[in-house]
């Protein structure tokens, strides 16, 4: 173990330094045998980095190094632990170094600087070798340069792999705000119909009481279920046509509105509204004040208005939670959930469930379809596929931010399924065009995307033995994706 100097005053801040009194070489060689990367070496090779190495000591809280300082020796951590800071890194914002591992830079390493900000968290004890004695080192331990290797390759893969989760809790947290939009409008409508519901229909049932403490006749009773079943058929007929346009409609209330109150009708103006949307004609009214007594024109007719107005409360809220049920639907299909991980796959089923994770977002946008009915399914990863689809979609629309026309077609090419995106967007510069599809490549601003869509997109296509490529010019992009239609030749 090194000597550790006396403690800090009240006033010293913690500080990185080197033992007063060298640790010896057997007790180094003991902490060397705890790093893993090192396991096999023989007694003469520890020695020779006990020997070689420098000591650092750096009592708890130590600023070790700064991000940007020259990165000069390869470290061994023989006790403690090491946190680096880095700005702006995203998923890689913190790295954490335990004792019994091997960091900093090793032989081979293009490191230049530390990419972060180091403090020890407890006591530390590292031992360092400067990058001036690599080729020694190498020469003294030929398996070093294995050793160095395996620990740059195992940097890549988890820095890698880091890096494609994040790809992926971003496009899940996109996917999750475009489902939530597109929620958010049904369930507001069912739930302030819902509540709008109940109040009405207290007043319903208090318009049917009225209504039916007048005793009418048997006569008049039939004579009024017949007028409100040929008022009603007119209510569907004229539902079926275009609406009117919000003058005309304000012109029908004010006519309506105008006869209620001829007749003394009261609340004319909560009457009238759900009678003008109907597009009853006036003759029908006329018809009805010809038909029944003044006393009975009141009752009627403010129970008949509630009615219409349960009944579209209550197509409302039909409507919104079909609406809920049909996104839900969408989901699940996108994500393919509770099936087998290889599907029998609808290519344009599949691209109008990921359009619909997209509803928000195409505000001004005009999409356009060409799905070939005859196309064949194919057999693939649904889920992975769908991936696809929405790195393929978002940047299309991303390439869009002013509007246009976004395409998508499916046909048969071959013995391959061919499914194209176009937009209309402000194409992909030339002298970029053949880098999209690298790892961590991106042209969007800092944090607005890691460069790994496109990349992820390639890799599934390539799983299933398929092509993906990009054409583009400006004013039109096209991203095509080919895929086999049989599976021997997808898997």
């Amino acid at each position: 173990m090194p000597r550790i100097l006396d403690p800090l005053s009240a006033t010293d801040s913690p500080r990185v330094f080197t033992p007063q009194v060298p640790t010896p070489v057997p007790e180094i060689v003991e902490a060397l045998r705890t790093i893993t990367p090192l396991q096999g070496l023989t007694d003469e090779e520890y020695t020779w980095l006990a020997i070689h190495g420098k000591e650092r000591c750096a009592e708890p809280g130590a600023l070790i190094f700064r991000e940007d300082e020259p990165a000069e020796n390869l470290n061994f951590i023989l006790r403690g632990e090491i946190h680096v800071h880095r700005r702006n890194a995203g998923p890689l914002a913190l790295f954490i170094g335990r004792s019994g591992q091997m960091t900093g830079k090793p032989p081979y390493s293009r490191m230049k600087t530390y990419g972060g900000e180091s403090s020890a968290v407890g006591d530390c004890w590292v031992l360092d070798i400067h990058e001036s004695l690599f080729p020694a080192m190498l020469a003294a331990i030929p398996s070093m340069g294995q050793r160095s290797v395996n620990v740059l390759l195992d940097r890549v893969r988890e820095v890698t792999r880091m890096e494609q989760q994040a790809e992926k809790l971003s496009a899940l947290g996109k996917l999750a705000a475009n489902l939530a939009h597109e929620l958010n409008n049904p369930a507001s409508a069912a739930q302030r119909s819902a509540a709008s519901l109940f109040s009405e229909l207290r007043q319903y049932g208090e318009h049917r009481y009225s209504l039916g403490a007048l005793c009418l006749s048997p006569e008049y009773d039939k004579l009024l279920r017949s007028w409100v079943e040929k008022a009603r058929r007119k209510v569907v007929e004229f539902a079926q046509n275009p609406p009117d346009s919000p003058l005309g409609q304000s012109d029908r209330e004010e006519q309506v509105y105008k006869w209620l109150t001829a007749h003394n009708v009261p609340d004319a103006w909560n009457i009238a509204p759900p009678l003008a949307e109907t597009h009853i004609p006036m003759s029908d009214l006329e018809e009805f004040a010809t038909l029944f007594p003044e006393e009975v024109i009141a009752p009627a007719f403010r129970s008949f208005a509630s009615a219409l107005r349960v009944e579209r409360i209550t197509a409302t809220i039909v409507a919104s939670t079909a609406r809920i049920f049909d996104l839900i639907s969408a989901i699940k299909d996108y994500s393919y959930m509770d099936q087998a991980p290889i599907q029998t796959f609808d290519l344009s089923q599949s691209l109008e469930t990921t359009l619909a994770m997209f509803g928000s977002r195409l505000t001004g946008i005009k999409v356009e379809t060409d799905f070939d009915p005859e196309l064949p399914p194919i057999n693939a990863y649904g889920s992975e596929l769908n991936q696809v689809w929405t790195v393929l979609l978002e940047n299309a629309i991303d390439a869009m931010p002013d509007g246009g026309t976004l395409r998508l077609t499916t046909r048969l090419a071959g013995q391959m399924a061919l499914t194209e995106i176009t937009d209309s967007g402000r194409g992909i510069d030339p002298a970029i065009q053949s880098r999209i599809f690298e790892p961590f490549f991106t042209t969007k601003a800092p944090g607005s995307g890691l460069g790994l869509g496109l990349d992820t997109a390639k890799r599934i296509v390539n799983r299933h033995s398929g092509f993906l490529t990009a054409e583009s010019v400006p004013g039109k992009t096209c991203f095509q994706v080919r895929l086999p239609l049989e599976q021997a030749e997808a898997y």
